[in-house]
C-alpha cells in the first residue's frame, strides 16, 4: 500500500473522499469517450489528466529533429527486423490518458497484434518528446511518470534548442518505478536500451550531414 493510500485510509472522511474521486473519474472517462469521438487524422491533440490539449504547429527545428532521428530509427528497426517505428499522429492509450508522442517504437512482439484500422495503441517500449516551450513542463511531469508508471522502458527528451537529449531509462524497486536519467550532448554518442544495437551521434538528430553520415553507417552494419 502507498504511502498516500495510508494517509488517506486514516482520515473519518476516507469514504467520501474515494467517492468524489471515483465521480470525478466517470465524468472523466464520459469526456474521454468524448474526446475520441471528436478527433480525426488531421488533429495533433491529447487528452492529459480530463483535459483536452491541443497542439500548435512546430517550428523547422522541431521537425527536422524529429524526422533525422525517426529516419535513423526506421531504417535501423527495419534491417534488423526489431519492431515499427511510429511519428507523430500515433496515439498511445494508457489507464487515464491519450498521448500523441512524437516518435514511438513498438517490439515486434507487440506491432504483431496490431490491425490496420487501429487507431488506439498500448505503451510502447520506447518514446520521444521533442521539447519546445509550451510542452516543457507536460513532458518532464505528467508524461514522464506517466510513461515510467505504464512500464515504458525507455524516453527521450530531446532539446532541439540546447541540442542535447535527456535519456530516462527505467527501473524498478519493492515499492515503484522510476526513470533513471542520464544526459547527451552534441559531441556524445547515444545508445538505447530498448531499441537493440541502436547506437547514433547526438549531432545526427540535429544536424543535415551528420545524419547522412549515420544513416550511410546504419546501413553498411
Amino acid at each position: 500500500m502507498t504511502a498516500l493510500a495510508e494517509r488517506i485510509l486514516k482520515r473519518p472522511d476516507a469514504v467520501q473522499l474515494l467517492k468524489k474521486v471515483q465521480q470525478t473519474l466517470d465524468d472523466e472517462a464520459r469526456r474521454r469517450r468524448d474526446f475520441r469521438e471528436w478527433i480525426d487524422e488531421q488533429m495533433k491533440a491529447e487528452f492529459i489528466n480530463g483535459e483536452i490539449v491541443v497542439h500548435s504547429p512546430v517550428k523547422k527545428k522541431h521537425w527536422e529533429a524529429s524526422s533525422f532521428l525517426s529516419t535513423l530509427l526506421s531504417v535501423h528497426t527495419t534491417l534488423k527486423r526489431l519492431g515499427r517505428v511510429g511519428v507523430e499522429k500515433v496515439m498511445i492509450s494508457l489507464t487515464r490518458n491519450d498521448y500523441e508522442p512524437d516518435i514511438v517504437f513498438f517490439s515486434s512482439e507487440k506491432s504483431a497484434l496490431f490491425t490496420k484500422d487501429q487507431m488506439f495503441f498500448p505503451a510502447p517500449d520506447f518514446v520521444v518528446e521533442i521539447l519546445s516551450k509550451k510542452t516543457a513542463a507536460k513532458d518532464r511531469g505528467i508524461k514522464k511518470q506517466d510513461y515510467a508508471l505504464h512500464g515504458i522502458k525507455e524516453y527521450w527528451i530531446i532539446d532541439p534548442e540546447r541540442q542535447r537529449i535527456e535519456q530516462y531509462l527505467l527501473l524498478s524497486d519493492k515499492d515503484s518505478v522510476y526513470f533513471e536519467p542520464y544526459v547527451y550532448t552534441i559531441d556524445d554518442d547515444i545508445s538505447s536500451r530498448a531499441v537493440e544495437g541502436f547506437v547514433v551521434p547526438v549531432r545526427a538528430i540535429f544536424e543535415a550531414e551528420a545524419n547522412a553520415q549515420a544513416l550511410a553507417d546504419l546501413t553498411r552494419k
